[in-house]
């Protein structure tokens, strides 16, 4: 009964924490991109607007919900949840810290479930929730947002194969689909003088894999599904009220999980350079620290970067990426068997 209660506290702390997260980085999107326009950004709604969020989230509460003429209901429903659900489900199996000791009791590492196959969990789960904006296209009855939902799903398996190719070289390198093996394994240093992080051993696969994650999240320069010039607003176009809000957390939250997937694969996850036992309570920060980034460059990326064209965005999957994560993948094999 205690290892129950212990779990479903564990579990409460890193869903709370993916949700709040979520809703802080809507709050700095839109700061961070005042900061780079010369801009203020939300300033009234609490100190430094940092409770702009909870506004937003009582006003997509009170907002009417519209659903469209000869929309599927049950579908266009459906829609929002299967894009949400996948992303924050996904969360469960990152290791953000070592075991954890707190107030006399034991909560073993800081994960939900530490799965042997963690890293085909996150890719089997993640890969879900194309459906929810493929359906949410089709459902809405509107050509815009089907179109919307054609290129998301043209896009994600494009970039999805490279993505496991890359994922495939980590795991030659590891020997190992446990995610907490995986960091373990990058504990020491890389020529005496670097941390044994992947993104020294395997920068090819790093850039690789960072850029696929921005294809995977439909974020600038790939936001092809949502396209605001082309599209209105692509798959979420006749969509309102909360349902509009879980496609929007559900974004989110995928990008917060590619974000923690980037740190735990290439940035030796939470561990601490030069400190191989350093205390829980300094490999979260760490973590935190290192996803931050990447969430970060997201957003950077958004407001840096012009949008590619759609055929530009498939030459690149299928032309550039898949080739070149083939022969990482090869070069890998052959570095590790000699």
């Amino acid at each position: 009964m205690t290892d129950l209660i212990l779990l479903l506290i564990k579990a409460s702390v890193i869903y709370g924490g993916l949700l709040g997260c979520a809703a802080l980085m809507t709050l700095a999107e839109r700061k961070v991109s005042a900061w780079m326009q010369y801009r203020i950004g939300p300033n009234r709604v609490g100190p430094f607007g940092l409770l702009q969020p909870l506004a937003d989230g009582v006003k997509f509460i009170f907002k009417e919900d519209v659903t469209p003429d000869g929309a599927n209901p049950w579908m266009f429903r459906l829609a929002p949840l299967m894009a949400a659900v996948p992303a924050m489900m996904t969360v469960a199996v990152v290791p953000f810290a070592g075991d954890v000791t707190l107030f006399g009791y034991d909560f073993g590492p800081l994960s939900i479930a530490d799965l042997d196959i963690g890293i085909l969990f996150v890719l089997a789960i993640g890969g879900l929730g194309v459906y929810g904006v493929i359906l949410g296209g089709w459902a809405s009855n509107s050509k815009y947002s089907l179109l919307g939902g054609l290129r998301a799903s043209a896009q994600m398996i494009s970039y999805e194969l490279s993505l496991i190719l890359i994922v495939l070289s980590i795991v030659a390198m590891t020997g190992s689909l446990d995610l907490r093996e995986i960091v373990a394994a990058q504990t020491g240093t890389f020529l005496g003088v670097l941390p044994d992080w992947n993104v020294f051993q395997q920068p090819v696969a790093f850039v690789l894999f960072v850029i696929a994650t921005f294809a995977e999240t439909n974020r600038l320069p790939f936001d092809f599904a949502e396209c605001e010039p082309e599209l209105v607003g692509g798959f979420h176009t006749e969509y309102s009220s909360m349902k509009f809000a879980l496609f929007f957390l559900g974004e989110y939250c995928a990008m917060i999980v590619m974000a923690c997937l980037t740190t735990v694969l290439f940035l030796g996850g939470a561990e601490v350079p030069y400190w191989a036992d350093a205390p829980w309570f300094l490999q979260l920060p760490a973590f935190m620290v290192k996803a931050g980034f990447f969430c970060f460059l997201f957003i950077w990326v958004r407001w840096t970067l012009p949008r590619f064209r759609f055929d530009q965005l498939m030459h690149l999957g299928w032309k550039v990426f898949l080739p070149v994560a083939l022969v990482n993948l090869f070069l890998t094999g052959l570095l590790i068997s000699f």
